[in-house]
């Protein structure tokens, strides 16, 4: 046997041990803590509905699911750690549209093609809200009152993320020339429910998850529902719709691992989130409390959505200033 042949063989049995070693660990899996990264601070829809449905899904698995939360950079702090990561089931990132919204925005140079897809799980109704003190009742009031104060409106969110594209659609929606606000980025939503109770903005987006005590105890005032149909937990509160602002808007969250995960241990992952979201306490709660329909998709089916769902951000961005 010449060199160049032995060398060739033992780096097909050093091939062959790798791919058996992959199918092994795939078929053992999980046999470890697993961290689920969230791009977002504490406190936030992102953050409150990963970690009930993981609470959950852990029980299925056999394995703890340990949120970690890895804010900043637009939400690319921790999509770039998932991405980076050892495509081994054991680092996984929970977000949802501002994956393909960073890539438009220009934050970053990937999508949801970085990833592989797991599960879509939930789709939250987002909520333009003000302080109590604010004088502006609803939706439809917005309009007139940056006409009365332009300039000087302040709208907060988050750069690049689903509350940035939710605004300059309303904006457009609603007649509202771009020039004429003040949007103000803040890393999390934790630090904009912060800076409306203390009445440095006007307006943010929020959604039952993230403001719905607020809303209960009269802090802060939704000022209409971007959905077609009124939440079963703010009742009293219009359309969008209703008020002749034609526009919806929801955060579609699911689950990603790292490009070439094994599919046996996506399938495992998805299979126990899909479990968890079939615990009626779960649905109940993500219905009833959190203002968000369950809608698990996993597989092909998954993929199918964030193709379509990229295609449309993409079309809708085109006349987006991100930088403004």
């Amino acid at each position: 046997m010449t060199r160049n042949t032995l060398i060739r063989t033992l780096a097909a049995i050093g091939l062959a041990g790798g791919v058996a070693f992959s199918a092994t660990a795939a078929a053992d899996y999980p046999e470890q803590d697993i961290r689920l990264i969230i791009p977002y601070g504490p406190g936030g829809a992102t953050d409150i509905i990963f970690r009930l449905i993981s609470q959950e899904a852990e029980q299925h698995l056999g394995e703890s699911i340990v949120p970690v939360n890895m804010a900043g950079a637009g939400a690319t702090l921790g999509s770039r750690n998932v991405k980076d990561a050892r495509p081994d089931g054991y680092t996984l990132l929970g977000s949802h549209d501002t994956i393909a919204l960073s890539k438009l925005a220009g934050t970053v140079d990937y999508s949801y093609d970085a990833f592989e897809p797991i599960a879509l799980l939930t789709q939250t109704i987002n909520i333009p809200a003000a302080h109590a003190n604010h004088p502006v009742q609803s939706a439809d009031e917005i309009a007139d009152y940056v006409r009365e104060n332009p300039g000087q409106v302040r709208f907060s969110m988050i750069p690049s993320s689903t509350d940035h594209f939710f605004w300059v659609q309303f904006f457009d929606e609603a007649g509202i020339d771009m020039a004429d606000v003040r949007l103000v980025g803040y890393p999390d939503t934790g630090e904009q429910v912060s800076a409306l109770l203390a009445e440095e903005i006007d307006f943010a987006m929020f959604n039952l998850p993230s403001g719905g005590a607020f809303f209960e105890d009269g802090t802060f005032r939704p000022l209409g529902v971007a959905h077609p149909e009124r939440l079963d937990g703010l009742p009293d509160v219009p359309t969008l719709r209703e008020m002749g602002i034609e526009m919806d808007h929801s955060t579609s969250r699911g689950i990603f691992a790292p490009k070439g995960t094994p599919q046996e241990v996506l399938d495992t992952v998805a299979e126990a989130y899909g479990q968890a979201l079939e615990n009626e306490q779960v649905r109940s709660r993500i219905e009833n409390e959190f203002g968000s329909v369950v809608r698990f998709l996993a597989g092909d089916d998954y993929q199918a959505f964030l193709d379509d769902n990229e295609a449309a951000l993409s079309a809708a961005a085109e006349n987006i200033d991100f930088q403004n």
